[in-house]
């Protein structure tokens, strides 16, 4: 979690520092990116990168601390504050701004945890709410969308072009696709002025049924292109990989969020499109689920709840059948509940794949683990 501290005082400033990186490594875990006596430094950070907190001094000169905060949060609504202060008559007025905390200088330990408690629960709350309530697009497995009741909805398109450029634009989300790019990538075999009467259709086509739907998705027309607008829509991808990168790592407290977020993930990103020019991102996104799926699966091994890790190494397999994620896993957890079969069978299914597929062994790691666990039985 990006995080920076604004404080005009030399000395408070390392002392809040100090306190973070001795209780960084906790849940959440924290990266101090920026420490600043001037908050126009701080400004101009939060115009340049993603910042996911900041403790902020309310008494400075030029631009006090509850000015600043609203300007960050003009920036980055979803900004935590966290405001420190030697005084307790700003406290209504701070959380007003809807801070996250509010501390007295001079700031202690114990209230440097509560205040990171605070944070982590806000995050899990966060988590809870983007799988309910409002409508959400989506794009994991198929595009469709939930509805206020969580409910999916498919959309009824006229034509498969006007399916697919929809898609592409949520592809491109707040950027202007030149009208040329999107008629080569549907239309490359007709004419210019062909091509341009059917993509003038194919839009009409998807305002119409975003407009049935009731959705406030806008699709506008700029610099000789097109661009979508989710307008506050939520996008379950976004939202996705959004909670798996501020989730703190898979804990007893945390545990509930990461099954969400695995119930989230429906499938992989258009997966059922086959689009040719969305392959790329769905990669990056699968390998995104595969390193999550590992860290969850790998706790609930430790954990000794199989009845969940073993479907999850399952999945694990099934969507990466040429790594040895899944195979070794499950190797583990038959080895530990005295099924020796199992073992076998996943072991000489591991060998068949890489040496037909990849032409290889598998790994000397494994190799060794089951060697020696064959010495053992």
């Amino acid at each position: 979690m990006k995080t920076v501290i604004v404080d005009d005082e030399h000395l408070a400033l390392r002392r809040m520092e100090k306190l973070l990186q001795e209780e960084g490594g906790s849940r959440p875990a924290l990266e101090l990116v920026g420490f600043f006596q001037d908050p126009h430094l701080a400004l101009e950070l939060v115009k340049r990168e993603k910042i996911d907190l900041v403790f902020l001094d309310i008494e400075m000169p030029e631009i006090g601390g509850m000015e600043l905060a609203e300007r960050l949060l003009e920036i980055q609504p979803h900004l935590h504050i966290v405001f420190v202060t030697a005084y307790n008559d700003f406290a209504v007025e701070a959380f007003e701004l809807n801070a996250l905390d509010y501390l007295l200088k001079p700031v202690q330990r114990d209230r440097i945890i509560k205040t990171l408690q605070r944070l982590n629960h806000s995050e899990a709350k966060g988590m809870s709410d983007m799988t309910d309530k409002k409508p959400m697009l989506c794009c994991l497995s198929g595009l469709h969308y939930l509805d206020d009741h969580q409910a999916a909805q498919s959309f009824q398109w006229r034509t498969l072009k006007a399916q697919e450029l929809f898609a592409y634009l949520i592809h491109h989300r707040g950027q202007t696709v030149r009208k040329e790019v999107i008629m080569d990538l549907l239309w490359p075999d007709y004419d210019m002025d062909k091509a341009s009467a059917l993509l003038h259709t194919t839009i009409y086509q998807i305002r119409r049924v975003i407009k049935q739907k009731g959705l406030g998705i806008k699709v506008t027309y700029k610099d000789e292109g097109y661009r979508i607008e989710l307008d506050g829509m939520k996008l379950d991808v976004e939202e996705w990989e959004k909670g798996v990168q501020t989730t703190s790592a898979v804990t007893p407290e945390t545990i509930r969020q990461h099954r969400e977020l695995l119930i989230l993930y429906r499938g992989d990103y258009l997966e059922e499109h086959q689009y040719w020019w969305s392959e790329g991102e769905q990669e990056r996104i699968r390998l995104i689920w595969l390193d999550h799926a590992k860290q969850v699966a790998e706790y609930l091994m430790q954990e000794e709840q199989y009845s969940e890790a073993v479907p999850l190494y399952q999945k694990i397999q099934e969507k990466f059948p040429y790594t040895e994620d899944g195979y070794f896993g499950l190797m583990k957890i038959y080895a530990n509940i005295g099924d020796y079969s199992g073992v076998k069978n996943q072991y000489q299914l591991l060998v068949e794949n890489m040496k037909e597929e990849l032409g290889v062994e598998p790994s000397e790691e494994v190799n060794d683990w089951y060697q020696q666990w064959r010495h053992c039985i």
